[in-house]
Order: structure tokens, then C-alpha cells, then sequence
């Protein structure tokens, strides 16, 4: 009830904004994928072509080397959330330094202790939320690799004793999960800039979000690279 009650009306309108543009931005990535190529569903399309391709292959050791090296990715980022986190709860520890310094930034607008503590406790959950994204990606690539281990030889396909096309299905949507799950986390970091914009005022959250929201979807629909990888 004290942050209720000390949290002006703009700050709460600001934070709503945000989140909803967060969640409506997702589902709106999800749903106008299935519309219209994505760089997500592009990309799936060649996760799709890997699969065959170590379907007919054997043995198998360059998959698990591909494997391993796009697992490296989300770990760092998993890693680098643990920092994050554990960095604002020590800026926690010096709200009154952290006030002082923030009331000097040009345009920033005064906040209360409480106020600007709630604030890093926001951040705390944006890369709460991106660590947990970023573990379960590392996770799928986990099973990702027993699947591919456990992938029959070729000639099995090639006679008929186990359904290639069944198999290769299962295992690009294993690993399209695994993007989607890394698409997530990254997307928490880029919203995190956006809610540091907070800090300075409720307008500039807004804005910040808005501009997120544009870069996310130029580089998800209309990028150089989906260009490229759609010819």
C-alpha cells in the first residue's frame, strides 16, 4: 500500500505501458510470424534443413560441436543476468548515493527513496525473468543433443524401420523451441534499456518502450539479414 499510495498515477500508467507493450509485442511477433516470414521462423526453416542433414549423416560429431557452440551463447547471457541481479540488489544497498547521483542527470525527475527502489526492483525482475529464459534455453539444447545422440543411423531411415520425416520434426522443433526460449531472454534485455529510461521519467519509459518495440520488430521483419536468408 505505500508504494500504491506513494507511486504518482504517471509512473503506474508508465509501467503499464510498458508491460503491455512487452506482452502485446510478443504476441504480436508470434502471431504475425505465422502470417508472414520472421526472422524466427526463417531461421527454423534452416534448423529444419540441419536436422536432415544429420539425419544422413554419420557419425554425427559435427552437430554435437554445433550444438555445444550455440549453447555457449545463452549460458553467457545466464551468467551475465546473475551479475546484473546481483549488482542492482548492491545498488540497493546505496539508494541515497545512487538519488544524489540520478537528481544530477539533466531532465531526471525527482524521486522518494521508496520510489526509486521499486524502481531497481523492476530491473531485478526484468533479468530474473531473462536468467530463467536464458537457463531453459540451455536446458533444450541439453536435450537437444540426446535427441541428436539418439538420432538412428541412416541406413535405419533409409530402409524404413524408423520415419525420418517424424524424427527430423521432432528434433528442429526441439531446437526451434530453444531459439524461441534465447529470442525471449534477449528480448527481456533490450526492455531492460527501456526501463532504465524510468529512472528519469515516466514520458521517457514511453518513449524508450515505443523505440524498443521499432527496433525489435525492424530487426524480426524487415532486416537485412531475414532478406538475406529468405532468397
Amino acid at each position: 500500500m505505500t508504494i500504491l499510495s506513494l507511486l504518482p498515477w504517471t509512473d503506474w500508467l508508465a509501467l503499464l505501458t510498458f508491460l503491455g507493450l512487452w506482452v502485446g509485442y510478443a504476441w504480436f511477433a508470434k502471431a504475425w510470424g505465422r502470417k508472414r516470414p520472421s526472422l524466427l521462423a526463417t531461421t527454423n526453416r534452416y534448423r529444419r534443413h540441419w536436422m536432415m542433414q544429420a539425419s544422413q549423416r554419420d557419425p554425427r560429431m559435427l552437430d554435437g560441436i554445433i550444438t555445444q557452440s550455440l549453447s555457449q551463447t545463452p549460458s553467457f547471457f545466464s551468467s551475465t543476468a546473475i551479475l546484473i541481479v546481483g549488482g542492482l540488489f548492491a545498488v540497493l544497498g546505496t539508494t541515497e548515493k545512487a538519488t544524489e547521483l540520478m537528481s544530477e542527470i539533466p531532465f531526471a525527475q525527482a524521486t522518494s527513496l521508496i520510489v526509486f527502489e521499486f524502481k531497481v526492483l523492476v530491473l531485478v525482475a526484468i533479468f530474473v525473468y531473462a536468467f530463467f529464459r536464458f537457463s531453459w534455453c540451455m536446458r533444450q539444447y541439453t536435450f537437444l543433443a540426446l535427441v541428436i545422440g539418439a538420432m538412428p543411423p541412416p541406413e535405419d531411415f533409409d530402409s524404413g524401420k524408423f520415419d525420418r520425416t517424424a524424427y527430423v520434426d521432432r528434433a528442429a522443433a526441439m531446437v526451434g523451441a530453444a531459439a524461441e526460449s534465447f529470442n525471449d531472454g534477449l528480448r527481456a534485455y533490450y526492455f531492460s534499456f527501456a526501463a532504465l529510461a524510468w529512472f528519469i521519467s515516466p514520458l521517457a519509459m514511453v518513449l524508450a518502450t515505443g523505440l524498443v518495440v521499432l527496433i525489435l520488430y525492424s530487426r524480426e521483419f524487415r532486416s537485412e539479414v531475414l532478406a538475406i536468408l529468405k532468397d
